[in-house]
């Protein structure tokens, strides 16, 4: 299993990437969306134990 850091990396750079102008197609930018929710629930899951 992924340590907090490595995944609270992977979630501020699936933010950056969400947010960059070079996300324009709808399929990718959802992708992502869905990764970047799963991740932050990984994240507050793991601040409440």
């Amino acid at each position: 299993m992924r340590d907090q850091a490595e995944i609270r990396e992977q979630y501020e750079f699936l933010t950056e990437e969400l947010e960059s102008q070079e996300m324009r197609h709808e399929g990718v930018r959802k992708l992502f969306s869905h990764y970047r929710h799963a991740l932050g629930w990984v994240l507050e899951e793991e601040e409440h134990l």
